[in-house]
């Protein structure tokens, strides 16, 4: 099925397509550079520190900890959105359909 031209109407049992949102590689390589630098600043502040070995590992088990937990965080909550989506397109399909079924002009039984 055809989008609408400029000017005509959806009706009621057509919807339109989803957007599919898509990141380009330009913002992948940004994430990824960004990343790579902040993980490299701080592994470059832990190891100049003027402490002993066991305060210099504890901070760097503390930051992969840190990005462990982020990188599990950030996960968890696309998976929700991704859910919630999904549960929105069945009920508007569940909707959709009861309103394609329903004639207002049919007798009440």
């Amino acid at each position: 099925m055809a989008p609408p031209l400029a000017g005509e109407a959806l009706t009621m049992s057509e919807t339109p397509a989803p957007v599919k949102q898509q990141s380009t590689t330009a913002y992948y390589g940004q994430a990824i550079a960004s990343f790579a630098v902040a993980i490299a600043a701080v592994a470059i502040g832990v190891y100049s520190l003027d402490v002993s070995g066991w305060i210099r590992a504890f901070l760097a088990i503390s930051v992969l900890y840190l990005t462990t937990s982020a990188f599990t965080l950030a996960k968890v909550i696309r998976d929700r959105q991704e859910a919630d989506q999904l549960v929105s397109r069945v009920d508007q399909a569940r909707l959709e359909k009861i309103l394609a079924e329903h004639d207002p002009f049919k007798p009440v039984a």
